[in-house]
């Protein structure tokens, strides 16, 4: 499978088609997008930023890499690749976006996977510039931009399948970017997953997501996929860096995070559910863009 950078992109600003050049993206209103030296391209206007620097830290992103890197969510990374790739013909060429791509992990693994499919434009997308950094350094056959999925840059009815690792889904805009009969692949934590970290750290146990099928709006469900495993820890560091990589270690007082950093070995329960839905056969073309602020 040849692995290529996804080029059909939308300006953030007024959703026309970004042309690109060796340094640049620009559209035919004369919006331009630098591409930075690292080979990602910034496509998150500063007037459209929640707060200064959205998303995952430094730290944060770093902490993903080593314990994505280690392998521990490889289970998890075989079955979102193989959904993606269900279905798609052989000899087909097809794009995937990553909505919430991280430091690239998951399409990584996916560009590494045998498929009959001849070509995949592929597109990592996050709101974190951090991640998309740390993901650019580490494969420049992909389209890495910063972007939010509120607004994805990506023109409309331009994408075969859209991967959602655990992140924040907007079936509106995903429904516009994918073409008629595409994919949406989506994975989110189970009720038990690393409920064993969670009872250390909470005082009471706060219950992960609902067992259900999302209401997807737009989209028509095609199969669940559950993936339940042990994962076992042996080092206070690989404990951190999974903390750190999850909500948890910020919502927590002070002494969960300490009862915690006290671990040396822990043995988990993963416990995600993958979702396969098909995008509706009515094409959205219409585009609300945010409200610029002063």
């Amino acid at each position: 499978m040849i692995i290529l950078p996804f080029h059909k992109l939308a300006c953030p600003l007024d959703g026309a088609p970004l042309q690109y050049s060796v340094s640049a993206w620009r559209c035919d209103a004369g919006h331009n997008f630098d591409i930075s030296g690292h080979g990602y391209t910034n496509l998150l206007p500063v007037q459209f930023k929640r707060s200064r620097d959205p998303g995952d830290s430094k730290p944060m992103v770093a902490a993903r890499r080593r314990f994505l890197n280690s392998g521990f969510y490889q289970p998890i990374a075989e079955a979102a690749s193989a959904a993606v790739l269900a279905d798609l013909p052989s000899g087909a060429t097809a794009s995937c976006l990553d909505a919430g791509c991280g430091e690239g992990y998951y399409l990584r693994h996916l560009a590494a996977s045998d498929s009959t499919v001849k070509t995949l434009d592929v597109l990592g997308l996050d709101i974190s510039k951090w991640a998309v950094l740390a993901a650019a350094k580490q494969d420049r056959r992909i389209n890495w931009v910063v972007g939010s999925n509120a607004n994805l840059p990506a023109q409309s009815g331009t994408l075969d399948r859209i991967l959602c690792m655990f992140g924040f889904p907007v079936y509106t805009e995903f429904s516009r970017a994918l073409k008629p009969g595409g994919q949406l692949v989506q994975v989110d934590a189970g009720p038990d997953h690393l409920i064993e970290l969670r009872k250390i750290i909470y005082p009471s146990v706060i219950p992960e997501h609902a067992t259900g099928t999302p209401n997807a709006g737009g989209f028509t469900h095609l199969a669940t996929e559950n993936i339940r495993y042990t994962l076992e820890l042996d080092s206070a560091e690989q404990i951190a860096d999974l903390l750190a990589m999850t909500p948890y270690l910020y919502r927590a007082k002070a002494e969960g995070r300490a009862r915690a950093k006290a671990l040396t070995s822990l043995s988990l329960t993963v416990d995600v559910r993958l979702v396969r839905f098909v995008r509706n056969a009515t094409l959205l073309t219409r585009r609300i863009f945010p409200t610029r602020s002063s």
